[in-house]
């Protein structure tokens, strides 16, 4: 089935002709952050009907082309794991999606094992998609047949895909479960707020909470250098060096580039090039009065560890009421609701459903199927 490339206004123009009279659309997106500096919005692919456009939006703008039809709730849009895919729609198009059918989220309400694109279309049409170009750099120009067709692929078979689920979910009577997800991943990617403060780089790094407090500072200092050289070769931060040799370093403080160097996965090229900057900027921690050193964020969400006791032993009990649930449901533990949504739950301790609705995370679908059991142990905890 062929496509056509929109790289040029005429064929943008043509384009958004079409989705104006469209009656639902099939949509993708492929973007560059694996291998650049930004997430950079590099492929929208549109089938409508039997044909199928790939566009580039480093050639064209995007946002006029699509905006009307996707910011229309009466168009559907069926996408599959929209979630990131709608956050860089609003980030670099300014688009918030309306009228989504997540074919992912239809899935995942009945319960379905392998809900990648690729082994849900293998197993239900015998479609086989290739893996060749998953990490590809999608930022580079110009693309080749190859990639182009692969791109055109991850939207030719969705509307057969959406038009089954759809079908099984109504079957089943859980159709409503996913029009809500659906709701509540659009509205999570359009109301998402930028944080009043930056987020302390730290708290992403797996092992700084165990980390000394002149050791976090010496970690937050390297970040900031690895960033710093990142950004300007417009380069994944990961590839420039990876978390576990920056922490390493930290804790083995190098005085040279032959000892950085000698870190783990530390790359020799990195340290020869760039490494006395690093060496600085560690010396500079190491001398630094311990009363300037900023620590680990404990406040911070990813920060604040363990729940109380108490909360915990709630937490289980609330886990075993969702457990029972999800297995008389044939949905996994986690689709039903999640560990977070239930520790919440249990730190909160409302009182009746009203109060259960308010916390974050539980849809009416929830609420309904889950509600009075976790009440319940709630009541018999107080």
């Amino acid at each position: 089935m062929p496509y056509v490339h929109v790289d040029n206004a005429p064929a943008a123009d043509e384009l958004k002709r079409v989705l104006s009279e469209a009656e639902r659309i099939a949509l993708d997106c492929e973007a560059a952050g694996f291998h650049r500096y930004e997430n950079r919005l590099c492929l929208l692919q549109v089938t409508v009907g039997e044909r199928t456009w790939i566009v580039d939006p480093l050639a064209v703008d995007a946002a006029p082309v699509f905006r009307d039809v996707l910011e229309d709730p009466d168009v559907p849009v069926v996408m599959h794991g929209a979630d990131f895919d709608l956050r860089l729609l609003r980030a670099q198009l300014g688009i918030g999606l309306r009228g989504l059918f997540d074919t992912q989220i239809a899935a995942s309400l009945q319960g379905i094992e392998g809900l990648g694109l690729a082994a849900l279309l293998e197993t239900r049409f015998g479609v086989r998609l290739s893996k060749k170009f998953q990490r590809a750099d999608w930022a580079l120009r110009p693309l080749t047949d190859e990639m182009l067709e692969y791109a055109a692929n991850d939207t030719r078979h969705l509307f057969a895909l959406a038009d089954q689920l759809a079908d099984e979910l109504a079957g089943a009577g859980r159709a409503e479960w996913a029009e809500q997800e659906c709701r509540a991943l659009e509205d999570a990617a359009g109301g998402a707020e930028e944080p009043s403060e930056p987020e302390d780089p730290v708290v992403r790094i797996k092992g700084a909470r165990d980390l000394s407090t002149r050791q976090v500072a010496a970690l937050r200092a390297a970040l900031g250098w690895r960033d710093e050289i990142a950004r300007a070769k417009d380069r994944a931060t990961f590839r420039v060096v990876g978390d576990a040799p920056l922490v390493e370093a930290v804790a083995r403080r190098p005085r040279t580039l032959e000892e950085l160097s000698s870190v783990k996965g530390f790359p020799g090229r990195l340290a020869k090039e760039h490494g006395a900057a690093l060496l600085d900027r560690l010396q500079a921690i190491s001398e630094a009065d311990e009363g300037d050193l900023v620590p680990y964020p404990r406040g911070t969400r990813r920060g604040t560890g363990r729940p109380p006791p108490e909360i915990e032993e709630l937490a289980n009990r609330l886990k075993e009421a969702r457990n029972r649930r999800a297995d008389e449901l044939g949905l996994p533990r986690g689709t039903l609701l999640s560990n977070s949504v239930l520790t919440q739950i249990a730190l909160e301790a409302p009182a009746d459903l009203d109060a259960l609705r308010r916390i974050e995370g539980m849809r009416p679908w929830r609420v309904e199927l889950l509600g009075r059991d976790l009440l319940e142990v709630l009541r018999r905890a107080g």
